[in-house]
């Protein structure tokens, strides 16, 4: 590393306990039933602030809802409700406090990944297809496809309406 310095000691100890804390809700998201669902997160965040020695009083689930931040609030529920799915080269946005779930093309250049069946399977396999709307009739996904200009956001975008009303607590 010639020409660069190491990084602040505090600056690392933050980015190994980032790290480490979303590596753990990837690891645990799929114990917490019913899974896309505020339910499943409030599950989460309790069990994190007993595991943090915090009683089960409503006023320490206040003071650890305060202390994480909105900031950090925010990465771990985002962590929470997106998936991965490498194979079928999509990643799965679907948080409860949104009325969509989004479906982003990990290879823009491959219109396959897009394709109808290949997002039916991709939903599917992470228990959300109950959950998408579909027209009663054809059968098919209500889709509207969104592209965004340039180095903006490189991958097509798919917005799937979905049936879950449950509001963000």
């Amino acid at each position: 590393m010639f020409g660069m310095s190491l990084p602040d000691p505090d600056q690392l100890q933050g980015t190994l306990v980032d790290f480490a804390l979303l590596e753990l809700i990837r690891q645990h998201r799929l114990s917490f039933q019913p899974l896309w669902t505020v339910d499943s997160w409030v599950k989460l965040m309790i069990w994190l602030a007993l595991n943090c020695g915090l009683s089960t009083d409503k006023e320490s689930f206040e003071h650890f809802a305060q202390a994480l931040g909105e900031r950090i609030t925010t990465r771990m529920r985002r962590t929470f409700f997106e998936r991965e799915l490498g194979d079928l080269e999509l990643h799965v946005l679907a948080d409860p406090a949104d009325s969509q779930v989004l479906l982003l093309s990990q290879a823009p250049q491959d219109p396959s990944v897009l394709a109808p069946e290949c997002l039916t399977r991709a939903l599917k396999r992470v228990d959300l297809l109950e959950l998408v709307s579909a027209d009663r009739r054809s059968g098919k996904l209500s889709m509207v496809l969104l592209r965004f200009p340039g180095n903006v956001l490189n991958p097509d975008v798919y917005r799937l309406n979905r049936s879950v009303s449950q509001r963000w607590f």
